[in-house]
Order: structure tokens, then C-alpha cells, then sequence
């Protein structure tokens, strides 16, 4: 049986009420709660990492914000040691531990950087798509400066290599979007697609990768378009999410791809208003837990 690690994020959040209840529900692995043992009474197995302060539901407190960030790298460590088949996290807050002073985008960035991946690509599975990002936590005006040739084809090497070795798909095809409306309107709505993201799908194709693009983001997500397509990439975090979570909200899976293990995450954020009230929903932990124990085992 496989043993997943299960971080319990934010204490103020729904993190650790999530992590009880999906101990609780999942019976298809063996579950390591990562977290203080205090907040996380019902669960069997406990790898207890204490609070730095007392935890006030739905209240942040800048004084826990290292506290979230050892439990992250307590997984890390033993995934790369083998002492775990994978890891599956609760959500952080990035707004407070940037407040505490460290700086933090997000969850796929800062496990890149401790595991020491060269290259990380961030993909949410949910509602019959799987939609991954070029880009990930930017403000939306840097997202053009940050989209390379050399990023993007590194981005599709991963998601070519990842979908093939961990999700099984033998050839994956990849639809790759545009980053201006219409694609650029051959220049006239900006010059990204002519100047970049097409030279660097002609660069992936020589790899072996199947790859199309740049599709309008506006047609990208029609079924009949998606029939044929194992992936959609997406350029930036709010052109590919919105259309996945409306199909998948609750259920959908966050998956980083090109980590030396398995990470699997929840769909959604730490919920303050309803932390503490039993009104959480572990739907999308749930979904974690199994695509985190399928992925492992295929590896």
C-alpha cells in the first residue's frame, strides 16, 4: 500500500478539518498527516511538527507562516527519501507568509526549489480536462515578458515527458493557446505568437512532441476542439483555471509536474470564513488522495 504525506496548511484555514476528514473517508492509501498532533486529533498517523503560536480559526497569524512552510519541507524530505510514495497538500496562505516576511508565490514554485527541479509545470485535472500553465503566479502585466521560447518548450518537454510517464498516455497531444485575442490577428493584436510561441511549437515538434497551436483562447476550450487533445496549455493562471474550475470546482486536482515525486493539491484556497464550522467540503482532497496513490503507482 502506498504511503502519501498529507500537509495540513494553513492552521487558520480548513487545511487541517480536511485532513481529519479525509483520513477518516480514504481507505486507498496509507495517510501521514503532517501538522501539529492538536489540530489534527482523529488522525492515526501524525508526523507532529508543533505550532509556532496558538491557532485562531479564521484568524492569520504572520507568526505560523515557517510553521506552514516545515511542514513542506518535512513531505519534501521524505518523498526524496523514499519514506513517502507522494505528497498531497492542504492550501496556504501566500498573502500571510509574504507578511511574515519570506517571500512565497506559491506551492509549485517552492516546491521546485526545494526539491531542486530544473523544471516545473503547474496542471489541474478536473471535469474531463487537464489544463496546464506556462506561467503561473504573475501579475498579469508581466506575463509577456515572462512567456520565452526556451521556457515554452522546456514547459512541453515536462508536460510531454509527465504525461507519458506518470498519467500512461503513450503519444499525448497538447493544444497550446494564444496569448493575445485571436492569436496575435497575424500581428496586429500584438506580435507574441509570430515572434514567439510559434517558433517554439515548430522547436517542440522537432523533439517528438505533438503539439498544435497557438489556438485563440476563446475557441482553445470548445468540446469538439478538446476531442482531440490529451492537454491544454494555457499562458497565464486565469486564462486556462476559470474554464477548469467551472467544469470541476470542488473536485478538481492541482498536479506539478517535473518534481522528482508525486504532488497532488486541492482545487482551492484556505477558506477563513468557514474555517472552524464543519462546513467544509474534502471533496477536492478526496480527488488528491486518489490521483496522488494512481500517479505513484505508475511510476
Amino acid at each position: 500500500m502506498a504511503t502519501i504525506a498529507l500537509t495540513s496548511g494553513e492552521p487558520a484555514g480548513i487545511g487541517p478539518e480536511l485532513c481529519v476528514a479525509a483520513v477518516r473517508k480514504y481507505r486507498g492509501a496509507r495517510l501521514i498527516a503532517i501538522g501539529d498532533r492538536g489540530l489534527l486529533r482523529g488522525c492515526p498517523h501524525v508526523d507532529h511538527v508543533p505550532l509556532a503560536a496558538p491557532r485562531k480559526a479564521g484568524r492569520l497569524d504572520p507568526a505560523n507562516s515557517r510553521y506552514v512552510l516545515a511542514l513542506l519541507d518535512r513531505a519534501v524530505a521524505g518523498c526524496l527519501a523514499g519514506e513517502y510514495d507522494a505528497m498531497v497538500t492542504a492550501p496556504v496562505h501566500k498573502g500571510v507568509i509574504n507578511d511574515a516576511g519570506i517571500a512565497f508565490t506559491g506551492h509549485t514554485e517552492y516546491l521546485a526549489a526545494k526539491a531542486r527541479a530544473g523544471h516545473v509545470v503547474m496542471m489541474l485535472v478536473g471535469g474531463g480536462l487537464r489544463v496546464a500553465l506556462a506561467t503561473t503566479h504573475l501579475p498579469l502585466a508581466e506575463v509577456p515578458r515572462a512567456i520565452t521560447r526556451a521556457g515554452l518548450v522546456e514547459t512541453l518537454r515536462v508536460l510531454h515527458a509527465d504525461l507519458r510517464k506518470r498519467f500512461g498516455i503513450r503519444r499525448p497531444r497538447i493544444l497550446v493557446a494564444g496569448l493575445n485575442p485571436h492569436s496575435g490577428e497575424s500581428g496586429h493584436l500584438g506580435t507574441e505568437e509570430r515572434d514567439t510561441i510559434e517558433p517554439a511549437i515548430a522547436e517542440a515538434r522537432k523533439l517528438g512532441i505533438a503539439v498544435q497551436g497557438p489556438i485563440p483562447a476563446d475557441t482553445l476550450f470548445v468540446p469538439a476542439r478538446l476531442k482531440g487533445a490529451d492537454c491544454a496549455l494555457a499562458l497565464y493562471h486565469d486564462q486556462g483555471l476559470p474554464v477548469l474550475k467551472y467544469a470541476s470546482f470542488g473536485r478538481g486536482v492541482n498536479v506539478t509536474l517535473g518534481l522528482p515525486f508525486v504532488r497532488t493539491s486541492v482545487d482551492h484556497g484556505t477558506a477563513l470564513e468557514i474555517a472552524g464550522k464543519g462546513k467544509a467540503d474534502a471533496g477536492s482532497l478526496m480527488e488528491a488522495l486518489k490521483l496522488a496513490r494512481k500517479l505513484a503507482s505508475a511510476t
